[in-house]
Protein backbone atom coordinates (compact mmCIF):
# COMPACT_ATOMS: atom_id res chain seq x y z
CA UNK A 1 0.00 0.00 0.00
CA UNK A 2 1.17 3.39 -0.72
CA UNK A 3 2.04 5.71 2.03
CA UNK A 4 1.66 9.47 1.37
CA UNK A 5 0.91 12.43 3.74
CA UNK A 6 -2.35 14.20 3.64
CA UNK A 7 -1.24 17.39 2.89
CA UNK A 8 -1.14 15.88 -0.96
CA UNK A 9 -4.88 14.66 -0.63
CA UNK A 10 -5.92 18.70 0.33
CA UNK A 11 -3.61 20.03 -2.07
CA UNK A 12 -5.46 17.90 -4.81
CA UNK A 13 -8.89 18.39 -3.52
CA UNK A 14 -8.12 22.49 -2.85
CA UNK A 15 -6.68 22.71 -6.51
CA UNK A 16 -9.81 21.16 -8.00
CA UNK A 17 -12.51 22.84 -5.65
CA UNK A 18 -10.81 26.09 -5.99
CA UNK A 19 -10.22 26.34 -9.92
CA UNK A 20 -14.46 25.09 -10.17
CA UNK A 21 -15.15 28.01 -7.70
CA UNK A 22 -12.94 30.41 -10.11
CA UNK A 23 -14.58 29.51 -13.26
CA UNK A 24 -18.16 29.63 -11.37
CA UNK A 25 -17.22 33.27 -10.31
CA UNK A 26 -15.81 34.59 -13.46
CA UNK A 27 -19.11 33.72 -15.30
CA UNK A 28 -21.27 35.67 -12.30
CA UNK A 29 -18.35 38.47 -12.37
CA UNK A 30 -19.30 39.16 -15.86
CA UNK A 31 -22.86 40.06 -15.09
CA UNK A 32 -21.87 41.62 -11.71
CA UNK A 33 -19.73 44.28 -14.36
CA UNK A 34 -22.61 44.44 -16.46
CA UNK A 35 -24.92 45.09 -13.75
CA UNK A 36 -22.34 47.88 -12.05
CA UNK A 37 -21.83 49.55 -15.39
CA UNK A 38 -25.88 49.80 -15.55
CA UNK A 39 -25.92 51.40 -12.34
CA UNK A 40 -23.65 53.79 -12.98
CA UNK A 41 -24.64 54.76 -16.48
CA UNK A 42 -28.32 54.76 -14.99
CA UNK A 43 -29.28 51.64 -17.08
CA UNK A 44 -31.33 48.65 -15.84
CA UNK A 45 -28.32 45.99 -17.45
CA UNK A 46 -28.99 42.24 -18.33
CA UNK A 47 -32.64 41.21 -16.17
CA UNK A 48 -34.52 39.23 -18.52
CA UNK A 49 -32.40 35.84 -18.93
CA UNK A 50 -33.54 33.34 -16.22
CA UNK A 51 -33.22 29.50 -15.97
CA UNK A 52 -36.57 28.82 -17.84
CA UNK A 53 -35.26 27.65 -20.88
CA UNK A 54 -38.46 28.52 -22.45
CA UNK A 55 -39.90 25.68 -21.04
CA UNK A 56 -43.75 26.23 -19.78
CA UNK A 57 -42.99 24.02 -16.57
CA UNK A 58 -40.40 26.32 -15.69
CA UNK A 59 -42.03 29.62 -15.95
CA UNK A 60 -41.74 30.48 -12.40
CA UNK A 61 -37.63 30.66 -13.09
CA UNK A 62 -38.35 33.24 -15.96
CA UNK A 63 -36.29 36.66 -15.13
CA UNK A 64 -34.05 36.13 -11.57
CA UNK A 65 -32.70 39.27 -12.29
CA UNK A 66 -31.03 38.35 -15.37
CA UNK A 67 -29.19 35.83 -13.26
CA UNK A 68 -29.32 32.94 -16.48
CA UNK A 69 -26.88 35.51 -18.40
CA UNK A 70 -23.74 33.98 -18.13
CA UNK A 71 -25.15 31.03 -18.71
CA UNK A 72 -26.68 31.90 -21.92
CA UNK A 73 -23.12 33.58 -23.21
CA UNK A 74 -21.73 30.83 -22.58
CA UNK A 75 -23.76 29.27 -24.66
CA UNK A 76 -23.65 31.53 -27.39
CA UNK A 77 -19.89 31.23 -27.37
CA UNK A 78 -20.03 27.22 -26.92
CA UNK A 79 -22.42 27.51 -30.53
CA UNK A 80 -20.73 30.44 -32.35
CA UNK A 81 -18.71 29.39 -35.52
CA UNK A 82 -14.77 28.83 -34.46
CA UNK A 83 -13.40 31.20 -36.94
CA UNK A 84 -9.89 32.25 -38.25
CA UNK A 85 -8.94 34.04 -41.25
CA UNK A 86 -6.60 32.88 -43.43
CA UNK A 87 -3.48 34.46 -43.15
CA UNK A 88 -3.19 34.22 -39.49
CA UNK A 89 -0.22 31.54 -38.08
CA UNK A 90 -2.83 28.95 -37.23
CA UNK A 91 -0.75 27.08 -35.34
CA UNK A 92 0.04 30.27 -32.39
CA UNK A 93 -3.24 31.46 -32.91
CA UNK A 94 -4.86 28.57 -31.39
CA UNK A 95 -2.14 28.18 -28.86
CA UNK A 96 -2.29 31.58 -27.54
CA UNK A 97 -5.87 31.11 -25.80
CA UNK A 98 -4.45 28.26 -24.04
CA UNK A 99 -0.90 29.79 -23.16
CA UNK A 100 -2.87 33.24 -21.20
CA UNK A 101 -5.41 30.49 -19.54
CA UNK A 102 -3.50 28.19 -17.90
CA UNK A 103 -1.11 30.24 -16.16
CA UNK A 104 -4.70 32.03 -15.11
CA UNK A 105 -5.74 29.43 -13.45
CA UNK A 106 -3.00 27.52 -11.45
CA UNK A 107 -1.25 31.20 -10.11
CA UNK A 108 -3.28 30.77 -7.17
CA UNK A 109 -2.61 27.63 -6.58
CA UNK A 110 -0.22 29.03 -3.55
CA UNK A 111 -2.88 30.77 -1.72
CA UNK A 112 -3.47 29.41 1.76
CA UNK A 113 -7.22 29.68 1.37
CA UNK A 114 -8.03 28.20 4.97
CA UNK A 115 -4.88 28.20 6.82
CA UNK A 116 -3.56 24.97 8.74
CA UNK A 117 -6.06 22.07 9.33
CA UNK A 118 -4.87 19.30 11.90
CA UNK A 119 -5.68 15.85 10.48
CA UNK A 120 -6.10 13.52 13.47
CA UNK A 121 -6.61 10.39 11.54
CA UNK A 122 -5.08 8.14 8.71
CA UNK A 123 -7.25 8.51 5.78
CA UNK A 124 -7.80 5.42 3.66
CA UNK A 125 -8.65 5.42 0.20
CA UNK A 126 -9.83 2.64 -1.45
CA UNK A 127 -7.13 0.37 0.17
CA UNK A 128 -4.54 1.58 -2.19
CA UNK A 129 -3.30 4.55 -0.91
CA UNK A 130 -2.71 5.61 2.73
CA UNK A 131 -2.73 9.31 3.71
CA UNK A 132 -0.73 9.79 7.02
CA UNK A 133 -2.68 12.35 9.67
CA UNK A 134 -0.93 15.38 10.96
CA UNK A 135 -1.03 19.38 10.16
CA UNK A 136 -2.22 20.60 6.35
CA UNK A 137 -2.41 23.62 4.71
CA UNK A 138 -5.53 24.00 2.74
CA UNK A 139 -3.64 25.72 -0.50
CA UNK A 140 -3.19 23.87 -3.66
CA UNK A 141 0.27 23.92 -3.51
CA UNK A 142 1.96 24.22 -0.19
CA UNK A 143 5.85 24.77 -0.89
CA UNK A 144 8.75 27.14 0.48
CA UNK A 145 9.18 29.19 -2.37
CA UNK A 146 5.52 29.92 -2.53
CA UNK A 147 5.60 33.91 -3.63
CA UNK A 148 8.25 33.23 -6.24
CA UNK A 149 5.95 30.21 -7.90
CA UNK A 150 3.24 32.85 -8.22
CA UNK A 151 5.54 35.55 -9.86
CA UNK A 152 6.87 33.29 -12.47
CA UNK A 153 3.52 32.04 -13.48
CA UNK A 154 1.78 35.42 -13.32
CA UNK A 155 4.55 36.62 -15.50
CA UNK A 156 3.84 33.75 -18.29
CA UNK A 157 0.63 35.52 -18.76
CA UNK A 158 2.33 37.86 -21.00
CA UNK A 159 3.39 35.82 -23.63
CA UNK A 160 -0.95 34.55 -24.50
CA UNK A 161 -1.58 38.26 -25.64
CA UNK A 162 2.00 38.26 -27.15
CA UNK A 163 1.55 35.48 -29.52
CA UNK A 164 -2.15 36.25 -30.02
CA UNK A 165 -1.33 39.63 -31.46
CA UNK A 166 1.29 38.39 -33.74
CA UNK A 167 -0.16 34.99 -35.15
CA UNK A 168 -3.36 36.76 -36.08
CA UNK A 169 -1.45 39.29 -38.65
CA UNK A 170 -3.73 41.87 -38.10
CA UNK A 171 -2.01 45.67 -37.59
CA UNK A 172 -4.51 46.33 -34.62
CA UNK A 173 -3.94 42.86 -32.95
CA UNK A 174 0.15 43.45 -33.24
CA UNK A 175 -0.13 46.61 -32.12
CA UNK A 176 -2.04 45.65 -29.16
CA UNK A 177 0.38 42.50 -28.47
CA UNK A 178 3.31 45.25 -28.54
CA UNK A 179 1.45 47.26 -25.95
CA UNK A 180 0.48 45.02 -23.56
CA UNK A 181 3.86 43.39 -23.45
CA UNK A 182 6.06 46.74 -23.03
CA UNK A 183 3.06 47.21 -19.83
CA UNK A 184 3.21 43.88 -18.21
CA UNK A 185 7.10 44.13 -18.21
CA UNK A 186 7.66 47.59 -17.18
CA UNK A 187 4.65 47.49 -14.21
CA UNK A 188 6.30 43.85 -13.22
CA UNK A 189 8.96 45.81 -11.94
CA UNK A 190 7.24 47.97 -9.33
CA UNK A 191 5.13 45.04 -8.39
CA UNK A 192 8.26 43.02 -7.42
CA UNK A 193 9.61 46.19 -6.14
CA UNK A 194 6.27 46.57 -3.59
CA UNK A 195 6.59 42.76 -2.66
CA UNK A 196 10.36 42.79 -1.80
CA UNK A 197 9.01 45.63 0.78
CA UNK A 198 6.16 43.22 2.25
CA UNK A 199 8.77 40.61 2.42
CA UNK A 200 11.64 42.56 4.05
CA UNK A 201 9.75 42.78 6.93
CA UNK A 202 8.05 39.56 7.30
CA UNK A 203 11.37 37.44 6.28
CA UNK A 204 9.76 34.89 4.80
CA UNK A 205 8.10 33.67 1.17
CA UNK A 206 5.62 31.63 3.13
CA UNK A 207 2.39 32.55 2.33
CA UNK A 208 1.26 31.09 6.07
CA UNK A 209 3.71 32.70 7.64
CA UNK A 210 3.08 36.37 5.82
CA UNK A 211 -0.64 35.77 7.47
CA UNK A 212 0.49 34.80 10.90
CA UNK A 213 3.11 37.87 10.75
CA UNK A 214 -0.08 40.51 9.95
CA UNK A 215 -2.07 38.41 12.89
CA UNK A 216 0.71 39.75 15.25
CA UNK A 217 1.71 42.97 14.10
CA UNK A 218 -1.47 43.97 11.84
CA UNK A 219 -2.60 44.26 8.46
CA UNK A 220 0.70 45.25 6.18
CA UNK A 221 -1.79 47.78 4.51
CA UNK A 222 -1.36 50.11 7.56
CA UNK A 223 2.12 50.04 8.03
CA UNK A 224 2.95 50.33 4.25
CA UNK A 225 0.29 52.23 2.24
CA UNK A 226 2.50 53.46 -0.05
CA UNK A 227 3.80 49.82 -1.38
CA UNK A 228 -0.19 48.80 -0.97
CA UNK A 229 -1.23 51.15 -3.54
CA UNK A 230 1.73 50.57 -5.67
CA UNK A 231 1.05 47.12 -5.96
CA UNK A 232 -2.40 47.46 -6.34
CA UNK A 233 -1.60 50.04 -9.47
CA UNK A 234 0.53 47.50 -10.65
CA UNK A 235 -1.82 44.25 -10.61
CA UNK A 236 -4.35 46.85 -12.89
CA UNK A 237 -1.78 46.88 -15.22
CA UNK A 238 -0.93 43.20 -15.33
CA UNK A 239 -4.37 42.28 -15.76
CA UNK A 240 -5.19 44.93 -18.53
CA UNK A 241 -7.70 46.74 -16.53
CA UNK A 242 -9.13 50.39 -17.09
CA UNK A 243 -6.44 52.73 -16.61
CA UNK A 244 -4.60 50.49 -17.88
CA UNK A 245 -6.07 48.78 -21.04
CA UNK A 246 -3.99 50.22 -23.88
CA UNK A 247 -3.71 46.85 -25.06
CA UNK A 248 -7.52 46.49 -26.34
CA UNK A 249 -8.32 50.50 -26.18
CA UNK A 250 -11.37 49.51 -28.56
CA UNK A 251 -12.08 53.03 -29.53
CA UNK A 252 -7.91 53.02 -31.22
CA UNK A 253 -7.46 49.19 -31.70
CA UNK A 254 -10.98 47.45 -32.64
CA UNK A 255 -10.16 44.90 -30.00
CA UNK A 256 -6.44 44.61 -29.77
CA UNK A 257 -4.90 41.45 -29.48
CA UNK A 258 -8.47 39.61 -29.61
CA UNK A 259 -9.66 41.47 -32.73
CA UNK A 260 -9.41 38.15 -35.13
CA UNK A 261 -10.77 35.86 -32.38
CA UNK A 262 -14.26 34.30 -32.20
CA UNK A 263 -15.77 31.59 -30.04
CA UNK A 264 -14.60 30.22 -27.15
CA UNK A 265 -11.17 31.25 -28.02
CA UNK A 266 -12.21 34.88 -27.89
CA UNK A 267 -13.80 34.03 -24.47
CA UNK A 268 -10.86 32.13 -23.15
CA UNK A 269 -8.94 35.75 -23.12
CA UNK A 270 -11.98 37.31 -20.82
CA UNK A 271 -12.02 33.84 -18.66
CA UNK A 272 -7.97 34.99 -18.38
CA UNK A 273 -8.78 38.61 -17.80
CA UNK A 274 -11.16 37.66 -14.89
CA UNK A 275 -9.17 35.00 -13.51
CA UNK A 276 -6.42 36.99 -13.12
CA UNK A 277 -8.24 39.63 -11.66
CA UNK A 278 -8.82 36.90 -8.78
CA UNK A 279 -5.67 35.69 -8.71
CA UNK A 280 -3.89 39.04 -7.87
CA UNK A 281 -6.62 39.90 -5.58
CA UNK A 282 -6.37 37.16 -3.73
CA UNK A 283 -2.09 37.94 -3.92
CA UNK A 284 -3.07 41.93 -2.62
CA UNK A 285 -5.53 40.29 0.29
CA UNK A 286 -2.23 37.28 1.28
CA UNK A 287 0.24 40.61 1.35
CA UNK A 288 -2.00 43.57 2.66
CA UNK A 289 -4.93 42.47 4.12
CA UNK A 290 -4.01 39.74 6.44
CA UNK A 291 -5.54 36.76 4.45
CA UNK A 292 -8.19 35.07 6.44
CA UNK A 293 -7.67 37.53 9.26
CA UNK A 294 -11.26 38.45 10.01
CA UNK A 295 -10.36 42.33 11.89
CA UNK A 296 -7.01 43.88 11.59
CA UNK A 297 -5.02 43.79 15.18
CA UNK A 298 -7.96 41.28 16.90
CA UNK A 299 -7.42 37.51 16.37
CA UNK A 300 -10.87 35.81 16.52
CA UNK A 301 -10.17 33.03 14.64
CA UNK A 302 -7.08 30.48 15.99
CA UNK A 303 -4.19 29.62 13.28
CA UNK A 304 -4.67 26.01 13.28
CA UNK A 305 -8.10 24.18 13.12
CA UNK A 306 -9.35 20.56 14.29
CA UNK A 307 -12.30 20.42 12.22
CA UNK A 308 -12.71 20.59 8.70
CA UNK A 309 -15.92 23.40 9.60
CA UNK A 310 -13.34 26.14 10.47
CA UNK A 311 -11.26 26.35 6.95
CA UNK A 312 -14.70 26.78 5.28
CA UNK A 313 -15.09 29.90 7.32
CA UNK A 314 -11.59 31.12 6.51
CA UNK A 315 -12.19 30.31 2.97
CA UNK A 316 -14.80 32.50 3.29
CA UNK A 317 -13.78 35.72 4.92
CA UNK A 318 -10.53 35.34 2.27
CA UNK A 319 -13.14 35.05 -0.88
CA UNK A 320 -14.80 37.76 0.54
CA UNK A 321 -12.22 40.02 1.06
CA UNK A 322 -11.14 38.82 -3.05
CA UNK A 323 -14.24 39.42 -4.07
CA UNK A 324 -14.67 43.30 -2.77
CA UNK A 325 -10.75 44.14 -4.56
CA UNK A 326 -12.76 42.36 -8.25
CA UNK A 327 -15.82 44.68 -7.59
CA UNK A 328 -13.60 47.39 -6.87
CA UNK A 329 -11.55 47.33 -10.06
CA UNK A 330 -15.03 46.81 -11.77
CA UNK A 331 -16.24 50.25 -10.34
CA UNK A 332 -12.77 51.60 -11.17
CA UNK A 333 -13.00 50.75 -14.62
CA UNK A 334 -16.69 52.46 -14.82
CA UNK A 335 -15.08 55.68 -13.21
CA UNK A 336 -12.07 56.35 -14.27
CA UNK A 337 -10.90 57.38 -18.23
CA UNK A 338 -7.93 55.48 -19.70
CA UNK A 339 -4.75 56.73 -19.66
CA UNK A 340 -3.00 57.44 -23.10
CA UNK A 341 -0.25 54.83 -23.52
CA UNK A 342 2.55 56.93 -23.45
CA UNK A 343 1.24 58.30 -20.27
CA UNK A 344 1.40 54.86 -18.73
CA UNK A 345 4.64 54.29 -19.82
CA UNK A 346 6.18 57.28 -18.65
CA UNK A 347 4.02 57.06 -14.83
CA UNK A 348 5.60 53.52 -15.00
CA UNK A 349 9.61 54.60 -15.36
CA UNK A 350 9.15 58.27 -14.16
CA UNK A 351 7.46 57.51 -11.05
CA UNK A 352 6.18 54.35 -9.87
CA UNK A 353 9.17 52.58 -10.55
CA UNK A 354 11.47 55.32 -8.70
CA UNK A 355 8.92 55.44 -5.73
CA UNK A 356 9.20 51.64 -5.20
CA UNK A 357 12.62 51.82 -5.51
CA UNK A 358 12.26 54.37 -2.57
CA UNK A 359 10.15 52.53 -0.29
CA UNK A 360 12.51 49.21 -0.73
CA UNK A 361 15.50 50.88 0.37
CA UNK A 362 13.48 53.15 3.06
CA UNK A 363 11.82 49.71 4.52
CA UNK A 364 15.26 47.60 4.17
CA UNK A 365 16.74 51.18 6.85
CA UNK A 366 13.82 50.62 8.87
CA UNK A 367 14.00 47.08 9.59
CA UNK A 368 17.74 47.37 9.80
CA UNK A 369 17.37 49.50 12.95
CA UNK A 370 14.02 47.66 13.88
CA UNK A 371 11.85 50.56 13.68
CA UNK A 372 9.32 47.95 11.37
CA UNK A 373 6.35 48.24 13.85
CA UNK A 374 3.48 49.92 13.04
CA UNK A 375 3.94 53.15 14.25
CA UNK A 376 7.22 53.84 12.97
CA UNK A 377 6.21 52.66 9.79
CA UNK A 378 3.52 55.06 9.31
CA UNK A 379 4.86 57.35 10.27
CA UNK A 380 8.14 57.02 7.43
CA UNK A 381 5.28 56.77 4.86
CA UNK A 382 3.80 60.12 5.69
CA UNK A 383 7.88 61.75 5.64
CA UNK A 384 8.30 59.68 2.37
CA UNK A 385 4.73 61.42 1.31
CA UNK A 386 5.40 64.77 2.29
CA UNK A 387 8.98 64.88 0.74
CA UNK A 388 7.41 63.62 -2.50
CA UNK A 389 4.58 66.69 -2.39
CA UNK A 390 7.46 69.10 -1.51
CA UNK A 391 9.86 68.06 -4.63
CA UNK A 392 7.39 67.19 -6.90
CA UNK A 393 6.78 71.59 -8.08
CA UNK A 394 10.85 71.68 -8.63
CA UNK A 395 10.81 68.65 -10.62
CA UNK A 396 10.96 69.47 -14.44
CA UNK A 397 7.47 69.98 -16.51
CA UNK A 398 7.62 67.76 -19.95
CA UNK A 399 5.37 69.61 -21.74
CA UNK A 400 3.57 65.84 -24.17
CA UNK A 401 0.70 66.45 -27.08
CA UNK A 402 0.57 70.23 -25.86
CA UNK A 403 -2.76 71.69 -27.44
CA UNK A 404 -2.40 74.24 -30.21
CA UNK A 405 -4.68 77.09 -30.21
CA UNK A 406 -7.18 76.68 -33.15
CA UNK A 407 -7.13 80.21 -34.34
CA UNK A 408 -10.96 81.34 -34.89
CA UNK A 409 -12.62 78.55 -32.59
CA UNK A 410 -14.20 79.46 -29.54
CA UNK A 411 -11.85 78.74 -27.53
CA UNK A 412 -9.21 81.35 -29.69
CA UNK A 413 -11.52 83.94 -31.08
CA UNK A 414 -10.37 86.20 -33.28
CA UNK A 415 -9.89 89.92 -32.49
CA UNK A 416 -13.07 92.08 -31.36
CA UNK A 417 -14.86 88.30 -31.77
CA UNK A 418 -18.21 87.67 -29.19
CA UNK A 419 -18.29 84.13 -28.65
CA UNK A 420 -21.88 82.82 -28.06
CA UNK A 421 -22.00 79.31 -26.69
CA UNK A 422 -25.45 78.92 -25.04
CA UNK A 423 -28.86 78.50 -26.97
CA UNK A 424 -30.64 81.13 -27.62
CA UNK A 425 -33.60 79.35 -28.18
CA UNK A 426 -35.97 80.19 -24.98
CA UNK A 427 -37.25 76.93 -24.71
CA UNK A 428 -34.00 75.28 -24.95
CA UNK A 429 -32.87 77.52 -22.08
CA UNK A 430 -35.80 76.22 -19.85
CA UNK A 431 -35.29 73.79 -17.32
CA UNK A 432 -38.37 72.21 -18.48
CA UNK A 433 -38.32 72.48 -22.12
CA UNK A 434 -41.24 70.00 -22.74
CA UNK A 435 -43.61 72.03 -20.60
CA UNK A 436 -43.11 74.86 -21.85
CA UNK A 437 -43.54 73.75 -25.50
CA UNK A 438 -47.02 72.01 -24.59
CA UNK A 439 -49.95 72.99 -26.48
CA UNK A 440 -52.38 75.38 -23.72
Amino acid sequence: MLTLPAQTLVSIVTFAVVVHVVLLTVAYLIYVERKVSAYIQDRIGPNRVGFDFGLPFLKPLRGMWGLGQPLADGLKFLLKEDYAPDHVDKGLFTLAPIAIIVPALIGFAIIPWGGTWVIEHDISLLGLVTFEAGPVVVAGLHVDAGIIYLLGVASLGVYGVTLGGWASNNKYSFLGGLRCTAQMISYEIPLGLSLLAVLLMVGSLLPTEIIAYQREHGWLIFSQPLAAIIFFLAILAEANRTPFDNAEAEQELVGGYHTEYSSMRFALFFLAEYSHMITSSAFFALLFLGGWSVIPFMNLLPDVAAGPLLPLVKFAIYFGKVLTLVVFMIVIRWTIPRLRFDQVMMMAWQAVIPLSLIIVVLTSVMVYLRLDSLGPMLIANGVLVALLMAVYPLLPKIQTNRKVPLYGSRFSPMAGEVVQTAPTEPAAREDHPMRTAAPA
